[in-house]
């Protein structure tokens, strides 16, 4: 299966409509006839089953995209989800399941440091700015 077939070149592009009961929805548009695409979700690099791609009636050259998100792979911490076309390997969409309460907390510490790190920077750039004036 060529690159174009499966949804990687011709435009077309996914978009995410919802998640529902455990299954991100997106619909995957393209601008020419690519057939059926040929797509993948992967977690870290580990292809997950369960992808469905579904044509949509009186939509011509758009499919409905279902990833359901397994259990077994939610875990504490952040989980990014891909979706690319099978043949290419582009990324067409994603999405973000972060779990667990420790997540705030590091959320939190992370913008502190940019914070942080955006001051420092602030200071040096009046500081060349003060020096080279």
């Amino acid at each position: 299966m060529d690159a174009a077939r499966d949804g990687a070149r011709d435009g077309a592009s996914l978009t995410k409509t919802r998640i529902r009961n455990g299954v991100w929805e997106g619909v995957l548009k393209a601008e020419s006839d690519i057939g059926q695409p040929a797509l993948e979700v992967r977690l870290n690099e580990v292809a997950l089953p369960g992808l469905s791609v579904t044509a949509l009636p009186d939509r011509e050259r758009e499919w409905l995209v279902k990833v359901p998100v397994p259990a077994s792979v939610l875990n504490e911490g952040v989980q990014t989800f891909l979706i690319r076309a099978r043949a290419s390997g582009q990324t067409l969409a994603h999405f973000t399941i972060i779990t667990g309460v420790a997540m705030e907390d590091d959320l939190r510490a992370e913008v502190d440091l940019l914070r942080a790190e955006l001051d420092m920077l602030k200071r040096a750039f009046r500081r060349h700015c003060v020096e080279t004036a």
